[in-house]
């Protein structure tokens, strides 16, 4: 008798969840499909790029695939909570990625490629709290900017100062590790954030010229790294130093045009094999793609990425409220810089700065990240399809 009633609970748990009353079927399929597509690429990828060195036939592939089987289920998860809690939840996020930064700064956290940004687990995993810290930022502007004084439709004065104060704190523990390249996305974030909020025009003036004169100091204090300053130099002429700061330029070019038109094949690409590109599994996964599946290939990596940013354009516009709007349009603006930027230092339009690929490049705590906010992108679509 138990194991029939357990049976027939099971059952209409079942009918609920894939049921055409189940928010599975409400879901943006095009954005899900498109996130998929770029997984199965980055799998590839990854795997063509790892197996001649790292241990294993299959490299690093398995544990890539592992990161997004519960990058995926994060985004199931997150897609699955209300609305109201997420904004209820977003000073605990903020918060939490606050204590990560200030963490990863202590003798906790630990260097790799020149910069304090990480904190090892053991068993070859780590955590890198500065891609949590751009949700947290997302969730914690959105918050304080969705909710315009009475009588305007506009956020007030003190509450774009304490979005600023918000901001500043988080990019300044980022700078310290240092980490220019996340710093100029949290950046793009807070001013994707203030804008769409509304806020007045003075408003924006004035932090067009702090950004200048922020910038201006940032250059003659010597703030930058010595390495970070050589990225823009090699950025302006690769040539000046073909066999230093300018190699991965150089390299990644000659990686992405040997390509061609249809490229070399899955597992054929020379440079690719010979390791000649640093980092081509993470920062420089696109050369990978340029070398092995040629310009068609980065052409249709670059049209899944447009479709993400797309679709996730469309659910902003959609949203019925100012929270899902702000976070939504700021999820947009983040993805849409980090691809452009990624790509940029590829083919040489952009300085190298460490940012990997959205869906595409190996990691834990991006991929991690990149799929929450998905999660947030359709919570936030499930929310204006109920309005």
């Amino acid at each position: 008798m138990v194991n029939r009633v357990i049976a027939a609970a099971d059952r209409s748990f079942a009918r609920r969840a894939v049921g055409a009353a189940s928010p599975v079927w409400r879901v943006d399929g095009v954005l899900a499909v498109a996130v998929a597509a770029l997984a199965v690429i980055s799998v590839l990828m990854v795997w063509s790029s790892t197996r001649t060195w790292a241990p294993g036939s299959t490299g690093l592939v398995k544990k890539h695939v592992l990161n997004l089987g519960v990058g995926a289920a994060l985004a199931v998860a997150v897609t699955a909570v209300s609305h109201r809690t997420v904004r209820a939840y977003a000073p605990l996020v903020y918060g939490a990625a606050l204590l990560g930064l200030i963490l990863v700064i202590t003798p906790v956290g630990a260097e790799v490629n020149g910069a304090h940004s990480w904190i090892m687990l053991g068993g070859g995993f780590a955590f890198q709290p500065s891609e949590f810290a751009k949700l947290g930022l997302v969730l914690m502007l959105a918050m304080l900017l969705a909710q315009p004084a009475e009588g305007s439709d506009r956020p007030r004065g003190p509450d774009v100062l304490v979005a600023l104060v918000v901001a500043a704190v988080t990019m300044g523990l980022v700078m310290l590790q240092p980490d220019f390249g996340t710093t100029m996305v949290l950046g793009v974030i807070t001013a994707a954030a203030l804008v769409l909020s509304g806020i007045r025009k003075r408003w924006l003036v004035l932090l067009l010229l702090a950004v200048a004169a922020a910038g201006a100091a940032v250059w003659r204090l010597d703030v930058l790294e010595p390495y970070q300053v050589a990225r823009f130099t090699a950025f302006l002429d690769p040539s000046t130093d073909p066999r230093g700061v300018g190699y991965n330029s150089t390299q990644s070019l000659n990686a992405v045009g040997s390509g061609r038109l249809f490229g070399k094949g899955l597992f054929g690409g020379g440079q690719t094999m010979g390791r000649f590109v640093p980092e081509q599994h993470t920062d420089f996964v696109f050369t990978v793609v340029g070398e092995e599946f040629g310009f068609l290939g980065s052409v249709t990596v670059v049209m899944l990425l447009g479709v993400v940013l797309l679709r996730a354009v469309r659910i902003a516009r959609r949203c019925g409220d100012r929270f899902g709007t702000l976070v939504a349009g700021s999820i947009v603006c983040w993805l849409a810089f980090q691809t452009f930027v990624n790509v940029g230092m590829t083919i040489g339009i952009m300085p190298i700065t460490g940012l990997p690929l959205p869906f595409v490049s190996y990691g834990g705590t991006a991929t991690f990240a990149n799929m929450i906010a998905i999660g947030l992108l359709q919570a936030v679509h499930l929310r204006s399809r109920a309005f």
